[in-house]
């Protein structure tokens, strides 16, 4: 029996957009603050994940204004 070995590729999810990975070495708390300056509503997102979806881990940020609690 062979052991088989996949390569997942991480991804960022916001607001129904997948976002690439700017850098492998950046971790989720920076990869949101680098898009912060595209998305500037980031700046106070959560981060939830990572979620596997078929070869990828996606990260998902969720808007942290307008929320309750």
């Amino acid at each position: 029996m062979a052991i088989v070995t996949t390569i997942l590729t991480r991804t960022f999810s916001y607001s129904g957009l997948t976002l690439p990975d700017p850098g492998k070495g950046l971790s989720p708390e920076e990869v949101r603050d680098v898009y912060a300056a595209t998305y500037p509503e980031l700046i106070s997102a959560a981060i939830e994940g990572p979620e596997k979806k078929g070869n990828n881990l996606v990260y998902t940020f969720r808007k942290g204004v307008g929320t309750k609690g």
